[in-house]
This record gives structure tokens, C-alpha cells and sequence, in this order.
């Protein structure tokens, strides 16, 4: 999986979207779709907001994945639609959790890969200026974004030189994973924090001066769009919440 949210470039494939845009959007699914505000007066509109995942994958030219997300929705969606009034017993509880647990969690976990993947450096520290969020929150948001597809890598790294040992899951020498793999993820994890934190210094990022950067973000129609949808979804949740 590529990392661009480690890159000072800008993803030019698809339609770019704001970066505020697209924090805006995790907000709202977390809100609404994850946390279940608005009770059953959601009730037509959270699925709405769960193919907005879907939809930006798509504008990025990421089918596979999009596809991937829709299939395993949709099932999760009409299991609880079909399977749910006819199940009783045990099995009606399993499809509950189940089913229940994937329609809230995967939309907001889809469109957060979504972000991460999509999203450089710079943009990230551009738009959190836009909104003149202080050093103390971008500072540690810009590091902890840059930790994990750092260590998503090295752990690929370490995976694939202890499987050239024959060190595996499953292998004659399975005894040792805890010796040879977990423990230098540990240690990797902990240089990579100390190693992001000082180059988060060294690039300034703490500095009491007005930074610049080398991207360029903005809102247009793309945006524009998002933002409608995000606004009509608050109105609707108050609307209904002060019709009750």
C-alpha cells in the first residue's frame, strides 16, 4: 500500500479534495454514523453517508478498494434487514453484532484510510493553519500520522526477513517469533517515535513564526459539494431532535 501521507507531494490522481473537507467528513461519519447520533431519525441518512466512503475511493481511482468496501456493506446491511426479524435465539444476537458492529465501524475506518492515503504533510499542516489550531495539537497529529505507516513498514520489513529464517506462524521454529519479531518491533517503534519527534523539531514545526508550504489547497466544487451534504445531515439531527 502506497504512503503518501509521508510525501511532501500532493495526490494528483482523481479529484483533490480540501483537507479540512476531509476532516470534516470524519467527523461527521464519526458523529453520525459510528456514534449513532440522532436515533432513528438517521435513519434513511446514515446509509447515505456510508457510500460517501465508497464515492471517494472512486474519485481517487481506487476501485478494487471501493468495491471491496461496498460488497462487504452491503451484506452487512441486509443481513441486518432480512436475517434480523426472521433469526432467533443466539443466532439473531451473532448477525446483531456482527452485522450491527461492521455498518458502524467500516465506513468510518474506510473513510480514515481514505484520508491518511490521500492526505500529505503539508497539506495536513496547511489546513490545520487554515484553522489556526495551535502547535500543540498539529505537532503531535502531524507526528503520530507519519508513526504508523512507518511502522506498518518496518513490521513488512521484519516480516519478511523472518520468514527467509523460516521463522513463522506455524513453522518448526514458531518458539521464536516472540525473540525475533516482536521485540525488534518494540524497538523499531520506539526509535521511530524518538526519530519523528526530532525531525518534527528540526523542520521547525515548533517555531513561534508563520510557516509556509509548498502546497497549494483551497475549496471547490468537489468540496463544496461535501460540505452541502454534511450540512444538510446537522440540519436534518436538529431539525428532528427540536421536532420531538
Amino acid at each position: 500500500m502506497r504512503r503518501e501521507f509521508l510525501s511532501s507531494e500532493q495526490q494528483k490522481k482523481g479529484i483533490h479534495f480540501d483537507p479540512r473537507t476531509k476532516l470534516l467528513l470524519i467527523l461527521i461519519i464519526s458523529v453520525f454514523v459510528l456514534g449513532g447520533a440522532g436515533g432513528n431519525a438517521m435513519y434513511f441518512l446514515r446509509p447515505v453517508l456510508s457510500l460517501v466512503p465508497f464515492a471517494m475511493l472512486i474519485s481517487v481511482g481506487r476501485g478494487f478498494h471501493a468495491a471491496l468496501y461496498i460488497i462487504a456493506y452491503t451484506v452487512c446491511y441486509v443481513a441486518q434487514l432480512i436475517l434480523l426479524p426472521i433469526l432467533t435465539g443466539f443466532t439473531n444476537f451473532l448477525v446483531l453484532i456482527l452485522a450491527g458492529t461492521f455498518c458502524r465501524f467500516l465506513p468510518g475506518f474506510i473513510i480514515a484510510y481514505f484520508v491518511v492515503t490521500t492526505t500529505t504533510v503539508s497539506e495536513f499542516m496547511a489546513g490545520m493553519e487554515r484553522m489556526h489550531m495551535p502547535s500543540k495539537i498539529t505537532i503531535p497529529l502531524s507526528v503520530v500520522f507519519r508513526f504508523a505507516p512507518t511502522v506498518l513498514e518496518e513490521a513488512a520489513s521484519i516480516n519478511d526477513a523472518m520468514k527467509m529464517r523460516g521463522i513463522r506462524f506455524g513453522g518448526k521454529k514458531s518458539s521464536k517469533i516472540l525473540e525475533y519479531r516482536l521485540i525488534p518491533m518494540i524497538t523499531c517503534s520506539v526509535k521511530i517515535g524518538e526519530e519523528l519527534s526530532a525531525a518534527a523539531l528540526t523542520r521547525g514545526l515548533g517555531a513561534p513564526l508563520k510557516r509556509t508550504n509548498i502546497c497549494e489547497i483551497g475549496f471547490h466544487f468537489p468540496d463544496v459539494i461535501i460540505f452541502i451534504l454534511c450540512g444538510v445531515t446537522v440540519a436534518w439531527a436538529i431539525f428532528s431532535a427540536f421536532s420531538i
